[in-house]
C-alpha cells in the first residue's frame, strides 16, 4: 500500500510575485519487508502525489528484520540498533519485544508499518519538524538493515594446521635436509 507522508508548498519568488509548487512524499510497502521513499515536486497536488508514487516504486528496498530474544516465530523487530540521517535529523531505531507495537512518531510509525516491523523502539535527533528530512532519516535507518554484517551472516572459518603441525612428522624425525 501507498502513504502520503507529507504535502508542503514550495514557492519561488518571481518578478509578478510567488510562484507555489506543491512538494509530495510518498512511502509505498508492502508490509513484509520493502519499503520506497518517493518525493516530487509539481504544479498541483493530484500530479505530483501521481508521479511521486511512480518515484517511490523506482527507489524500493529490503528491509532485514530480526529478533529482540529468542528466535520463535516471523522475524518482527529490527535487527540491532541502526541510525539514519538526513540533515540534522538522526534517526535510531532499536530492538524491541514482541508485543511493544511501534513506539515512534507518526511518520517513523507509518514507515515502519509499511516496511513490516512490527515492534520497535526509537529515537530521534535534531530539528524532526524538518517532515522531508524526518522521513529520509526514517527511510535511510531502514535501508541501513541489509548495511550490518552481523555475526548471524558470517561465513564459516575453516582453519588450517600450522606449518608446524603439518610437518611434524619430519620435524620429529630429526633428519638434516642438507646431507
Amino acid at each position: 500500500g501507498d502513504e502520503v507522508m507529507k504535502i508542503m508548498p514550495v514557492q519561488k519568488q518571481t518578478t509578478a510575485g510567488q510562484r507555489t509548487r506543491f512538494k509530495a512524499f510518498i512511502a509505498v510497502g508492502d508490509r513484509a519487508g520493502h519499503i520506497g521513499l518517493g518525493v516530487k515536486c509539481a504544479a498541483e497536488v493530484s500530479l505530483a502525489i501521481r508521479a511521486a508514487i511512480g518515484l517511490a516504486k523506482i527507489s524500493l528496498i529490503p528491509v532485514r528484520r530480526g529478533y529482540w530474544g529468542s528466535r520463535v516465530g516471523e522475524p518482527h523487530t529490527v535487527p540491532g540498533k541502526i541510525t539514519g540521517k538526513c540533515g540534522s535529523v538522526r534517526v535510531r531505531l532499536i530492538p524491541a519485544p514482541r508485543g511493544t507495537g511501534l513506539v515512534a512518531a507518526p511518520a517513523t510509525k507509518k514507515m515502519l508499518e509499511l516496511a513490516g516491523i512490527r515492534d520497535c523502539y526509537t529515537a530521534c535527533r535534531g530539528h524532526t519538524r524538518t517532515m522531508g528530512n524526518f522521513i529520509k532519516a526514517a527511510f535511510f535507518a531502514l535501508r541501513a538493515t541489509y548495511g550490518y554484517l552481523s555475526p548471524d551472516l558470517w561465513a564459516e572459518t575453516h582453519f588450517i594446521e600450522s606449518p608446524y603441525q603439518e610437518h611434524s612428522d619430519f620435524l620429529t624425525s630429526g633428519k638434516k635436509k642438507y646431507e
